[in-house]
């Protein structure tokens, strides 16, 4: 239903952006499950798990965790938005995760899951907007999820990149992140990469 709504508007591998590419930041609750969505989007060239926007510099997963540091777990997506538009991204990242749960995804609870767009680039503000808007419209008036510059990035530790790829049968892989996937791969079947 939320894409239908979404999609009934105007549709307006290298981890540093250049010229031809654009960053932004989303928080989607467990950064296992948005970063296995991400890397199938067409047009999304780089997908890093990390922190931002807390008050620690360079917290560990235990830190983040322990809910004291007031990051929050992310995705960083590097983009051709000659393939993907920051519009179509935003769809994509309302349809896979609960924007109306404050500070908590299924059953991962805490400020570190809480719902988030984090701007690199500042003109990027008025479409977050508006897709925050339609969104939250369709959803009536229900939506918690902040919109802010990104601070205080910082990447996961390495064994978080890219773990759903690694562990696909660990339970949490399995029962919560390939659940996510196949809802990805089912609604936007246009927008998945192949090859």
């Amino acid at each position: 239903m939320m894409h239908a709504i979404i999609e009934s508007r105007a549709m307006t591998d290298t981890s540093a952006p250049t010229l031809s590419t654009q960053v932004i930041t989303l928080g989607g609750g467990c950064f296992w499950c948005t970063e296995a969505v991400f890397v199938r989007v067409k047009g999304v060239l780089d997908v890093e798990s990390g922190y931002c926007n807390g008050h620690t510099l360079n917290p560990t997963y235990a830190q983040v965790c322990e809910g004291d540091t007031g990051h929050n777990e992310v995705v960083r997506l590097v983009y051709d938005p000659q393939v993907i538009s920051l519009r179509e991204l935003l769809e994509i990242f309302f349809v896979i995760h609960d924007p109306t749960t404050l500070n908590r995804q299924g059953n991962d609870a805490g400020t570190q899951y809480r719902s988030g767009i984090y701007l690199s680039d500042e003109t990027d503000r008025a479409v977050a907007q508006q897709v925050l808007n339609d969104v939250n419209a369709a959803l009536s008036g229900r939506v918690v999820t902040e919109l802010q510059t990104l601070q205080n990035y910082s990447a996961a530790e390495d064994y978080h990149q890219d773990y759903f790829e690694h562990h696909p049968n660990q339970g949490y892989c399995a029962f919560v992140v390939a659940p996510k996937v196949q809802k990805f791969v089912q609604t936007f079947a246009e927008k998945v990469r192949h090859g």
